[in-house]
């Protein structure tokens, strides 16, 4: 058991680590800027990489609608916890507000992805691609309802979230998909080329910002926060799993 662990810890882990901390000391060194790499990733780098993967999965529609339908659930679940909790500790609706927003994001994207890439391999990208985006989906969603609780406005904002680069290129991944249509060979390679680059570059970038970021300060605010993303939201996901069949 000890030996599959640390099998799974050096060989899964340690990789996405070590790209993250070479982003955090190439950085500083380079004068590479966080925002620039993260656009990068945002508006080339991940809808080629959504197109790639999607444009030839082999899903089933009933399971991705189960799928879609857990991941609601359990962020509805993870918002409503942080709100009731902030609440009942007597904080402020801000602070209200930032728990909701901390609960329901995470680095689904840089860390997820390539961890389940290196531990259930390829085939496995198709179901995690799904997750992302609907976890990019309902997380604004929810963050965007719960600034709008706290400061009032529009709830246009949320259709911005449709607008976004990687659903923009969902859509004719499906039909590609749907149709069984082969793109030019041209056009394939040219676009799992920047699929390709997608993970390392989102990593790297995470390395460049962890890297610009200030000393943090840790109050009960912020342990009590992160502890609803990293403990509370996990368990929560793992209990809802089973009667989702998932």
């Amino acid at each position: 058991m000890f030996w599959q662990l640390s099998t799974i810890f050096f060989n899964v882990i340690v990789p996405v680590f070590a790209v993250v901390t070479i982003g955090w000391l190439a950085g500083p060194r380079l004068g590479l800027e966080a925002r620039t790499l993260a656009r990068l990733a945002y508006y080339i780098l991940i809808p080629a990489f959504v197109f790639d993967v999607m444009s030839t999965a082999v899903i089933q529609s009933g399971l991705a609608v189960q799928m879609i339908g857990y991941i609601l659930v359990v962020h509805l679940a993870v918002a409503l916890l942080a709100f009731f909790l902030a609440r009942g500790l007597g904080r402020p609706s801000p602070v209200v507000g930032a728990y909701v927003v901390i609960a329901v994001f995470g680095n689904v994207g840089n860390f997820g992805l390539p961890l389940i890439e290196f531990r259930l391999g390829e085939a496995a990208l198709p179901y995690a691609t799904i997750y992302f985006l609907a976890i990019v989906v309902i997380a604004f969603v929810i963050s965007v309802a719960a600034a709008n609780w706290v400061r009032g406005g529009s709830v246009a904002a949320v259709t911005a979230v449709f607008k976004t680069p990687a659903l923009l290129a969902l859509l004719p991944a499906l039909l590609v998909n749907s149709w069984d249509i082969t793109p030019p060979l041209l056009v394939s390679r040219i676009v799992g080329l920047l699929a390709a680059a997608m993970v390392p570059v989102m990593l790297l970038a995470l390395g460049v910002q962890l890297a610009a970021a200030h000393r943090l300060h840790l109050n009960r605010d912020v342990i009590a926060a992160s502890s609803i993303r990293l403990l509370a939201a996990p368990l929560l996901a793992f209990a809802l799993a089973i009667p989702f069949g998932l």
